[in-house]
């Protein structure tokens, strides 16, 4: 089991688990270190009755592996004392509690908070490393007692980083009473240079002592054993240790450790606060071939690693005004009597993922001097030539815009578009008024903020950044708090619409070979070793004949667009929007509208096998129409728009005739054993287009029955719905077992389909079946799954994939209680009703020297290995 992140986004993380030990480091990009450094602790002396009583222990209950014998000089010899039966851990991302009730001292109460800056819609704060512990202690006794905490830090970003030699430890004295010590770590590998500081704040009544270097084996010149005696005899290091400077590089296979004490004197029934502080800096990142940039905080405290004394102290400073805004964000949903008391605690928690995932937040306006592959050949770009017809583009003006595209690469993409019809968009003028609001009036200060990029992976075990068809489901979490960041992704995936990157690449899976990044495809991630220049990581299959990642790019943007209202971010991205879907006409081969699958396992579900067409591609097919067409009339593409609602009309036809059975939707239009098994995310795309302010694609008795369908059959079959929505189940209730996803319990998939109820006015039924991702995942009874909920697992309990992104879908259930007010404002009328062209006019794909678009130019990638004609 582990606990709550520290730190923030994009500069690392650690866990701190539940008994306090500090574990699974992610400090370099895309590598997780999971076990605990255990000299990394919190440890509390108590002396009362003139010293005639004590108490000393480190803050770490029950019983720890690997410490070794107490006469050792090393961490075994401390007093690990606490037995746990006394003690609480509370946990509501980004804050957490230990109470430790008596322990080790009966007359003394003593409670831990940690807090770290994950302030929704701060993205300054938000991207700072850095944490506070404010330890509050209750002397329910009637003598007076001398408490010092103690808080000790190896220098190590975790494994066995720390036996790598010419590690220093440095002293200092900072302002406002805030001191410590400065731990210089040179990591390996080539890896860039961290400095940890360790610090508390020193005030009336509570002193601050340093001790800058000690060691865990016999030869240290003093030795953790020595350590701990001098705390239990006096309470407190030597003041002058702060003048010592810093210390002798560490040798290979020498382990340099700190310590920060600070003490204080606590009345009888009195009470007393100790604030620490951990914070580091690593101003830049490299990822392995090459490429390095600055990290998102380092534009407001610069490139120095010396940068940590400023981190910390601003931690120690600021950290009561985190705990104000993050007690403003998350009290009207705690306090909301009609939501389970599971799902608030599971909502907040599950926000894990955005530190833990691997997430890097760079300075995109201070990058670092790249390193670049001289073997990678270049990634061509699409250019777009652009004359600005009126004033300057900004979506509280009203602008028109005049488009001629012309091809800066090789567009060949062996698909054969259909060229038929032209388009003529009219110049025209358009009002604000005919456009929501953003999310937040936060987000509104500085519409042109440069908020940097963005990262983070599919999951510690498949490590691929932004991995796009789990990123459909997890974003939710991204667009109601942090939206600007949400919006930054999807600009870099549409960049990536429109490039091609010719180096070939075998597939695992049919041993085949292809292009690694098809132009029109949208690709499966932004890559591993070289993010932004190289991607498509994943290799099993040919994402570029996927069937559900272009129609959730469309989704994912029209859902964007619509809920911020960002009319600079809809015409930024509407080149690529339209590319995408003119990239899918290659998939319908009959002319109905409606796309099919080719037989092997083309979408998320990337082992399940699907035939001809199917329940969840073909309803994300009708969904990305509708969005497309939607969107294309907000920006004037008339056209377009009108084109997408004709070809809606006879997919919808289709897909209903193919594959309604009078209950629900079969998986596929094929003849295997499966093709009438129940999905639990068959109507993914009526969830986008409900969760987007758009009309219902199917009628209200087909998407309640549906869903009923899944209800009954897919959570309640299974253990009386306390696991989650199984993926496939048979319609005579046995689980479909055809291959190892159909069996499996996805989590994120589970609260989406909740997320679809509640849109669906089915609260019970989607409280309940998300529940079952409670009770297995993060209750008592379940299977011990906190702060690392998997992708998934089986009835029988064997999970896969720890520390995913998809779980973050939860808030995507948050986002139907409460939509935006963009999404509520919405027209209700179905605007797929409203047609205007001639039904003979049915391709998507239009002649690119007559046509007219309202785009802005799709910025090239800048500094990069990409090869572009802007």
């Amino acid at each position: 089991m582990s606990g709550k992140r520290l730190l923030m986004e994009g500069s690392g993380s650690i866990s701190r688990g539940f008994r306090g030990e500090f574990r699974q480091w992610q400090i370099v990009p895309g590598t997780c270190n999971i076990s605990p450094v255990m000299a990394n602790q919190f440890s509390i002396f108590i002396s009362r009755d003139g010293g005639n009583k004590k108490y000393a222990s480190v803050l770490a209950p029950g019983q720890h592996e690997g410490l070794g014998k107490t006469s050792d000089e090393g961490i075994s010899s401390w007093g690990w004392n606490l037995n746990g039966q006394h003690s609480t851990y509370h946990a509501l991302f980004p804050r957490a509690w230990t109470i430790y009730d008596g322990e080790p001292d009966p007359d003394l109460k003593v409670s831990c908070r940690q807090i770290s800056p994950f302030v929704p819609h701060d993205y300054r704060d938000s991207s700072l490393p850095s944490a506070v512990f404010v330890y509050t202690l209750v002397n329910t006794g009637k003598e007076r007692a001398k408490v010092s905490l103690l808080f000790t830090w190896a220098n190590s970003i975790g494994g066995i980083s720390h036996f790598s030699g010419d590690h220093v430890n440095e002293p200092f004295i900072g302002e406002d009473g805030v001191s410590g010590v400065l731990l210089h770590h040179k990591t390996a590998k080539g890896n860039p240079p961290v400095t940890f500081a360790v610090a508390a704040s020193e005030t009336q009544n509570v002193n601050v002592t340093i001790l800058p270097c000690f060691g865990l084996t016999e030869g240290s010149f003093i030795t953790a054993r020595k350590m701990w005696g001098k705390m239990m005899q006096d309470g407190q290091f030597d003041r002058e240790n702060f003048n010592i400077g810093p210390s002798m590089p560490s040798s290979p296979g020498e382990t340099l450790c700190a310590a920060v004490s600070a003490s204080a004197w606590v009345e009888p029934y009195g009470k007393c606060t100790i604030a620490f502080a951990l914070a580091w800096s690593s101003p830049k990142i490299k990822f392995s071939k090459g490429s390095s940039y600055y990290r998102r905080y380092t534009k407001f405290y610069g490139t120095s690693e010396r940068a940590a004394v400023d981190l910390v102290h601003d931690a120690l400073t600021n950290y009561k005004h985190w705990e104000e805004e993050i007690e403003k964000w998350q009290s009207p949903i705690l306090e909301d009597i009609r939501l389970p008391e599971w799902y608030k605690f599971t909502l907040f928690n599950e926000l894990y993922f955005l530190v833990a995932g691997g997430t890097v937040w760079i300075d995109s306006s201070s990058p670092s001097a790249d390193v670049k592959s001289d073997q990678d050949p270049p990634i061509k770009v699409e250019s777009k030539n652009i004359k600005v017809a009126e004033a300057e583009m900004n979506c509280r003006h009203s602008t028109g815009f005049e488009h001629t595209s012309t091809s800066g690469c090789n567009s060949s993409t062996g698909v054969g578009l259909k060229q038929n019809g032209n388009s003529t968009i009219p110049r025209k003028k358009r009002s604000s008024k005919h456009f929501s609001h953003h999310l937040k009036t936060e987000d509104q200060l500085d519409g042109n903020e440069d908020v940097g990029r963005f990262l983070y992976l599919e999951g510690v075990e498949y490590i691929m950044w932004c991995t796009y068809d789990v990123h459909f489901y997890a974003s939710f979490a991204l667009l109601e708090l942090f939206p600007k960041i949400e919006l930054n992704i999807q600009r870099d995936f549409a960049k990536a619409v429109l490039s091609e990157d010719g180096r070939k690449v075998k597939f695992l899976a049919e041993g085949n070979y292809g292009i690694r990044k098809v132009r029109g495809a949208v690709p499966h991630d932004l890559g591993t070793h070289d993010p932004w220049n190289e991607m498509n990581a994943y290799n099993i299959h040919d994402t570029s004949k996927w069937k559900d990642l272009n129609s959730k790019f469309v989704l994912q943007v029209y859902r964007d667009f619509a809920a911020t209202g960002d009319m600079a971010f809809g015409i930024e991205v509407w080149p690529a929007v339209r590319t995408a879907m003119e990239y899918m006409e290659q998939f319908d081969r009959d002319d109905d509208g409606l796309i099919a699958n080719d037989g092997f396992p083309d979408q998320t579900y990337d082992a399940w096998t699907v035939h001809g067409v199917s329940a969840y591609c073909g309803c994300l097919w009708l969904a990305a129409l509708q969005a497309a067409a939607a969107m294309a009339q907000r920006l004037g593409d008339k056209f377009f728009a009108e084109t997408c609602k004709t070809k809606f009309f006879s997919a919808k036809s289709e897909f209903e005739k193919k594959l309604w059975n009078g209950s629900y939707f079969n998986y596929d239009s094929g003849s295997s054993s499966n093709s009438k098994s129940i999905q639990a995310d068959q109507l993914a795309g009526q969830w986008y287009t409900s969760s987007s302010g758009l009309g219902p694609i199917f009628d209200e008795f087909k998407t309640r029955s549906s869903l009923q369908k899944i209800f009954d059959f897919n959570v309640m079959k299974i253990k009386g719905g306390r696991m989650g929505a199984v993926n496939g189940m048979h319609p005579n209730g046995n689980v479909d077992e055809s291959c190892m996803q159909s069996r499996e319990i996805w989590t994120g998939v589970t609260y989406a389909v909740a997320a679809n109820m509640l849109l669906a006015g089915m609260e019970e039924e989607a409280f309940t079946t998300a529940e079952g991702i409670f009770i297995a995942g993060w209750s008592e009874e379940g299977f011990g799954y906190w702060f690392q909920t998997p992708e998934g697992w089986t009835t029988d309990g064997h999970y896969r994939s720890l520390i995913y992104m998809r779980p973050l879908a939860i808030w995507c259930m948050q986002w139907a209680l409460s939509p935006p007010k963009a999404i509520i404002e919405a027209p209700k009328i179905n605007m797929m009703d409203r047609i205007v062209i001639s039904p003979a006019t049915f391709s998507l794909s239009l002649p690119e020297t007559r046509v007219r678009k309202i785009a802005n130019k799709t910025a090239c990638f800048g500094n990069s290995s990409l090869q572009c004609t802007c």
